[in-house]
C-alpha cells in the first residue's frame, strides 16, 4: 500500500510562486505514472499535470502550462510541482495521486492512490 502525502501549500500573492511536494512512503513509486489534481470550493476535481515513472513525459492542463512545473526525484520517492506566476484562480486543494503504470495519465480515475491533499490560496 502507497500513502501520499504532500506539502508546501500555503498563501501567496498574486505572481508569486510555490513548489508543492508529495513524499510516498510504503512502497516504491519509482515505476509509477504520477499526477497533480486540484479541486477548488463548489467545483470538480481537475488535472493539472501528468509524469511518467522516469520523468521523460510530462503532460499539463492548458490553463497551467507554461507556468507550473512537475518533477520527480525517484531516489527520494517524491514528486513536485513547481507553481509561478501563481493567479487567483489556482486557488485549490492539490492532491497528487499515482498509478503503478508507465505512461501519463490525464482521467482521475486512471490513478488508484491519492495524498490527501494541500490547500493554496492566491489573493489578488
Amino acid at each position: 500500500q502507497v500513502q501520499l502525502v504532500e506539502a508546501g501549500g500555503g498563501l501567496v500573492q498574486a505572481g508569486g510562486s510555490l513548489r508543492l511536494s508529495c513524499a510516498a512512503s510504503g512502497r516504491t513509486v519509482s515505476s509509477s505514472a504520477m499526477g497533480w489534481f486540484r479541486q477548488a470550493p463548489g467545483t470538480e476535481r481537475e488535472f493539472v499535470a501528468s509524469i511518467s515513472s522516469s520523468g521523460h513525459s510530462t503532460l499539463y492542463a492548458d490553463s497551467v502550462k507554461g507556468r507550473f512545473t512537475v518533477s520527480r526525484d525517484n531516489a527520494k520517492n517524491t514528486l513536485y510541482l513547481q507553481m509561478n506566476s501563481l493567479k487567483p484562480e489556482d486557488t485549490a486543494v492539490y492532491f497528487c495521486a499515482g498509478r503503478p503504470y508507465s505512461g501519463y495519465y490525464t482521467g482521475e480515475r486512471d490513478y488508484d492512490y491519492w495524498g490527501q491533499g494541500t490547500q493554496v490560496t492566491v489573493s489578488s
